[in-house]
């Protein structure tokens, strides 16, 4: 006789072999499988995850927002998926914070900008949140740019060379600690370096010791929305790369008047010299070489020497074509071909000031120099000013450091950086000189 059907609670299960209760779940026994069944009881609805919510740095609608703001923007119960900072088509640069529950701008705006915040954030169960804000950065006075920068784009280097960057506008002491940090040099090698400032409107990155050779370097100039003084803002960003070719080395001894060139360590050429003869005139001229760390600051198949401070007419006076040519100060001191003289090559101090060689070594070294090339001279009692062409390996370290407004920085790894060609191609211009034979 068949059973009659249970209501309250259980199951009918009809040839069922057991049944069997337990923990509030009915396991019900076929011959075929096993099934476990949630009692209608404990089937609770569950609740509704609260949605994401989005908030965004500056306000919505904010006016004249300095273009040095940072854009932040964190979600609260989620996690951002998406953002994005714009003007047009131009998006800014920005990075997640951890788990991805803030984002801010690594940089700055650009001034008299309107710019579109999109946000969207999703919550425990995935369900996006999306927050579109707008804000409008305000205007500048007067607009920071970079009018050169050294060395040339894609320009093969010597191991001490600097990187010197000239501004349109002299920039505020209160504000080039932030124009340094804007200024971003990233090398194969991390090393240490700081900038400079030689003026109120150069700066000059010198590394603590030279550059490794054959290093790859990129130089990102972040200037968007970077403060500069009073009304003046960046306007715009620019990148410039370079290369560290071999370390070339040059060390010249004016007491035994022979100058060795070292090529990635090892002597390549020793080579007889004659360097400034020393003493003054009635001009206002020293004919002592200067002595120190000097870069070399191009190379010339020829250049005109005139005796500074003496006219045509005048005893010392001399104009003359001088051939293979290494420009290493501003005040007119070069490695070049002997014009004449030969036998006090390696012999005696002959010169006005310049360091005088042989024919062959002369025209060899000029076509191996790279600019940046360091070459210490010693044996005059005549020092080189840091300020006297690219002298800048004349101030110590500690000197260094007294020149910049935001200290020592390692330089950033290159892996994965694309080096870029700015807009900006210079070509090398001699800041001017008095050419002395």
């Amino acid at each position: 006789m068949a059973r009659p059907a249970v209501r309250n609670e259980r199951w009918l299960v009809a040839g069922a072999a057991g049944l069997v209760l337990a923990g509030g779940i009915t396991y019900v026994a076929t011959t075929g499988h096993v099934t476990a069944v949630r009692s209608a009881a404990q089937q609770v609805a569950s609740k509704p995850a609260p949605p994401a919510v989005v908030n965004v740095t500056p306000a919505n609608g904010a006016a004249t927002v300095a273009p040095d703001a940072q854009v932040q923007i964190t979600a609260a119960r989620g996690t951002l998926t998406q953002v994005t900072v714009a003007s047009g088509d131009s998006a800014v640069t920005g990075r997640y914070g951890p788990r991805s529950t803030s984002w801010s701008t690594g940089w700055g705006l650009k001034p008299a900008t309107s710019y579109t915040v999109t946000a969207v954030a999703t919550n425990s169960k995935g369900a996006p949140t999306t927050e579109v804000t707008h804000f409008t950065t305000r205007s500048a006075a007067r607009v920071l740019e970079i009018s050169s920068i050294t060395p040339d784009s894609g320009e093969t280097v010597g191991v001490g060379m600097p990187i010197i960057v000239d501004f349109n506008y002299d920039v505020a002491h209160s504000d080039r600690a932030a124009v340094e940090r804007a200024l971003q040099v990233v090398s194969d090698v991390p090393v240490t370096g700081a900038w400079f400032w030689a003026s109120d409107s150069e700066v000059v990155f010198r590394t603590q010791s030279y550059w490794p050779a054959h290093e790859h370097v990129l130089l990102t100039a972040h200037l968007t929305g970077v403060p500069g003084g009073p009304g003046l803002w960046g306007g715009s960003d620019l990148t410039r790369s370079f290369t560290i070719g071999d370390s070339h080395v040059v060390k010249v001894n004016l007491r035994t008047d022979q100058a060795r060139f070292y090529t990635n360590g090892s002597l390549a050429r020793k080579i007889p010299v004659s360097g400034g003869m020393g003493g003054y005139d009635s001009y206002g001229n020293d004919f002592y070489t200067t002595s120190g760390v000097h870069l070399t600051m191009g190379s010339y198949d020829s250049v005109v020497m005139t005796s500074p401070n003496i006219k045509p007419g005048q005893p010392g006076y001399y104009h003359e074509i001088v051939y293979n040519d290494v420009q290493i100060s501003d005040s007119g001191e070069y490695l070049h071909q002997s014009p004449g003289g030969f036998w006090c090559l390696g012999v005696e101090n002959c010169s006005h000031g310049c360091v005088r060689m042989t024919v062959d070594g002369a025209a060899w070294w000029r076509h191996t120099a790279y600019r940046g090339d360091p070459v210490t001279i010693t044996g005059s009692p005549r020092v080189l000013a840091w300020n006297n062409g690219w002298g800048y390996w004349q101030e110590s370290w500690s000197a260094w450091l007294k020149g910049s407004a935001a200290g020592p920085v390692t330089t950033t790894a290159l892996a994965g950086a694309s080096p870029g060609n700015g807009g900006i191609r210079q070509a090398y211009v001699s800041r001017g000189y008095v050419s002395r034979g």
